[in-house]
């Protein structure tokens, strides 16, 4: 496992290394135990937060931002439930009071049906974040229009979606995100979507950087062990890009060689 962490290399966003590269949440789990177990499953160093439903003023025996740290993970605060850049600075602005770090997951809902970003929103918003000094990591539609806008303002990874929020339908569009990884020379972080392991699989083999969930692991049958299976699978799915897969042919190639034996 070492010698493929020095292949890959680490995750690096806002000075800070990260050799997993699944990032969680911490929604939808029926108890704070249940969290922090599949957190731990998980294997992901980086959770995302919402700063607008959980209360992380508390850090005492039985809190959430107890048990994360016990847990030693980085906290990447969100602006969930935002609807208007001046919500999501405001947002921003206190969970960096509140948790005394840089990073912020900068989300400007557009649609309360879709739950899909703003994209003219999010982009005021990052522009003036980035300004401020925030470390933003923004989601995003998995437009390469946007995400480059997206870089060019100075955020530190763009977070395109894979399929509306807690739809579990997966990868919807490989080709944007495909295209999206050849555009742009940050951090990409398919965000929103996920299904199952062989989601997370495939958009690391597509080549992108990370992938965030919450819903995936939270609703599943059993999260514990699905948040197991996608840690396993985005390490799979890592590997297998920096592999290389085989080209795509319409005929068979012979596996065993069919000279050499009896020549």
């Amino acid at each position: 496992m070492d010698d493929l962490l020095q292949i890959g290399g680490l995750l690096q966003i806002g000075g800070k290394s990260f050799s997993s590269r699944l990032f969680v949440g911490t929604g939808k789990y029926k108890d704070l135990a249940e969290t922090e177990a599949a957190t731990r499953a998980s294997g992901a160093e980086v959770v995302t937060v919402a700063l607008r439903r959980v209360d992380l003023a508390a850090r005492g025996e039985g809190s959430l931002h107890g048990v994360l740290a016990k847990l030693g993970m980085t906290i990447l605060p969100n602006t969930a439930g935002c609807y208007t850049v001046d919500e999501a600075l405001r947002t921003a602005r206190l969970a960096r009071e509140l948790l005394e770090t840089p990073l912020i997951k900068l989300e400007v809902i557009g649609d309360q049906a879709t739950l899909f970003p703003d994209n003219e929103a999010t982009l005021e918003a990052a522009k003036v974040l980035v300004k401020e000094g925030f470390v933003v990591l923004p989601y995003c539609i998995d437009d390469p229009i946007i995400c480059r806008k997206l870089a060019d303002v100075g955020c530190a990874a763009v977070m395109p979606l894979a399929a509306p929020i807690g739809s579990g339908l997966g990868i919807r569009n490989p080709y944007n995100l495909a295209i999206i990884r050849e555009q742009i020379k940050l951090p990409v972080i398919v965000d929103a979507g996920v299904g199952t392991a062989s989601d997370a699989a495939r958009a690391m083999e597509l080549g992108c950087d990370g992938v965030l969930m919450n819903t995936a692991i939270a609703g599943a049958r059993l999260p514990v062990l699905m948040a197991s299976a996608m840690g396993a699978a985005v390490r799979a799915g890592r590997e297998a890009f920096l592999a290389g897969r085989i080209p795509k042919k319409l005929y068979a190639t012979a596996s065993s060689p069919d000279r050499g034996l009896l020549d």
